[in-house]
């Protein structure tokens, strides 16, 4: 069809010259002419084909008529509402009237709906007792004939403002046509012949090359949009917030472990075993495997003691101590037992104990993965103005932080999901205080963006004195909580080996809620999940605190 096409266009200029209405043309396999809007849509795909190998030249007129629409195709075939409303009812004096009800079911709700308002405004129609009965004997269907003109010609004889009247009762719509005037271009020919694009090896050895016509290139084309990789909103702000810390001189802690014991996730942080945290309705436990490999003996005995009986100047919890719920297998609710594992190994100098020669070592390299980065790495300022190396204790300053998913028996709503991502930043140094901890924070909220702060006394089970921390929203106006904070407690630190003059401090918040404010997001599920927009990753601007 495109070829034939192509021909008869050819054809055609070649016998008269110039085509000047290609509403004259007809088409190939058609017995009329092409006057329709799909035939024009036919004939406008092989001009564009011709002109683009120079062999035409074309002008395009625009059109302006009307098509029926569904309701207005339906009109021409079968009579107006009104027209059909009246056909169904009996005249005045020769027949019980019909009800609005016996009329919906002989013409339709839509017909007796319409039909019966346009009916009474002709006056065709009249209220009888309860029902309706004809006035007039015989009617001429003005919107039938309407509708049957317009779709034989695309317009009407009375003019615009019919047609306007059609258009508002939705009979009719506009459509924008085209026709075209057709010439001879520079490289005219009646062969349909398509010019070469490439120049094959086949070419070049036959000699064909020499008599072949090429196509031109067209070097104001559009190349192909290049495609690269990007970056998740999440990952760009999580990465801003590491180089926030490696500037102040943090060094990043392993937090491979997504599944974590009762042991290190509650119990290694003085987290009671009759917690409200540690139940199903909040945690993911494992249920194949079930059971986690032993903790280390002696800590894990300093750990039962100080939870049952007290010691290092508490009194426990005086709550029974069970070994079966230390190991349990769980997914991690937060990211500090694996600050907890990292402290443990920080503290094995203080202890007497060799790095990696230890036995209790061995096992907590088994159970958490090999530990590649140095603990004591990224020394830098605290009080003072410096970090001491430690004395002859063994101790060494830490200042760790880590970024990672974290899991929680959430209910899913626009806020929060089950899978999330928690920062934590935990500075271990000898009489360090809560002013310090201040000091930290204010310093690396300010890094954020967030420079007014409040801070509010709260309860941790592993910190004391414990804070959340609140930034005020410029945008919403009011004051919003962005992490919690405070310095750890000496039946967390000591029974791992630590002397009693070695503080920790640490604070944490979501990475979740940061980068929704960064980026407008007020629906969590349109940042992680199946409902991420791709186009929305890979247009989303690099941001930065």
């Amino acid at each position: 069809m495109a070829e034939a096409l192509q021909q008869l266009i050819l054809d055609t200029l070649h016998a008269h010259g110039s085509i000047k209405d290609t509403r004259t043309l007809v088409l190939p396999g058609q017995a009329e002419a092409a006057a329709s809007h799909d035939a024009q849509v036919t004939i406008l795909g092989a001009l564009n084909s011709l002109a683009s190998r120079d062999m035409i030249t074309y002008t395009t007129h625009e059109t302006f008529s009307h098509v029926l629409t569904p309701e207005g195709a339906q009109i021409a075939l079968e009579g107006s509402h009104e027209a059909r409303v009246w056909a169904a009812l009996p005249a005045k004096g020769e027949g019980d009237p019909v009800s609005p009800a016996e009329l919906k079911k002989k013409v339709g709700d839509e017909a007796a709906k319409v039909g019966q308002g346009r009916a009474f405004k002709n006056g065709w129609v009249a209220k009888e007792g309860s029902g309706l009965v004809k006035l007039a004997p015989s009617i001429q269907d003005k919107t039938q004939l309407d509708m049957r003109e317009v779709d034989s010609t695309g317009t009407l004889k009375e003019g615009e403002k019919a047609l306007a009247d059609l258009r508002k009762r939705k009979l009719i719509v506009q459509r924008k046509g085209q026709w075209f005037t057709v010439h001879k271009g520079p490289s005219f020919s009646t062969s349909i012949a398509k010019p070469e694009t490439d120049l094959t090896v086949e070419s070049l050895t036959s000699g064909a090359w020499k008599t072949a016509t090429f196509k031109k290139y067209n070097f104001e084309a559009d190349g192909i949009p290049t495609e690269g990789g990007a970056l998740h909103p999440l990952l760009k702000v999580r990465e801003e917030i590491r180089n926030i810390f490696l500037e102040m001189g943090f060094t990043e802690m392993p937090t491979s472990s997504f599944v974590e014991s009762g042991f290190w996730c509650f119990d290694s942080l003085f987290v009671p075993q009759q917690h409200p945290a540690r139940e199903v309705q909040d945690t993911f436990y494992l249920s194949d495997p079930s059971v986690s490999l032993p903790p280390p003996k002696a800590y894990y005995e300093r750990v039962s003691k100080v939870h049952e009986h007290g010691g290092y100047g508490s009194t426990g919890y005086r709550a029974p101590w069970s070994d079966a719920e230390t190991r349990k297998l769980l997914l991690r609710t937060h990211t500090t037992a694996s600050s907890a594992a990292m402290l443990y190994k920080l503290a094995a100098r203080c202890r007497g104990e060799a790095d990696s020669d230890s036995d209790d070592h061995t096992d907590l390299a088994h159970e958490h993965g090999e530990v590649h980065a140095e603990a004591s790495g990224g020394v830098g300022s605290t009080k003072s103005g410096s970090m001491h190396p430690g004395d002859d204790d063994g101790f060494r300053p830490a200042k760790l932080f880590s970024i990672d998913r974290v899991f929680r028996n959430e209910t899913m709503d626009a806020t929060h999901l089950a899978e999330f991502h928690q920062v934590e930043g935990v500075v271990a140094d000898k009489d360090i205080t809560l002013g310090d901890l201040l000091g930290f924070m204010k310093v690396f909220f300010q890094k954020l963006g967030l420079e007014n702060l409040r801070f509010k006394p709260a309860y941790n089970p592993y910190t004391e004195p414990s804070m959340e921390i609140f930034a005020f929203h410029p945008q919403l106006k009011k004051w919003v909580e962005i992490g919690n904070s405070g310095m750890f407690r000496p039946e967390m630190l000591e029974p791992m080996g630590f002397p009693k003059d070695v503080r920790v401090l640490g604070w944490g918040l979501g990475l979740e809620r940061p980068t929704m404010i960064r980026y407008g997001i007020t629906n969590i599920r349109t940042l992680v999940g199946h409902k991420v927009s791709i186009e929305g990753v890979e247009k989303s601007p690099a941001v930065r605190f």
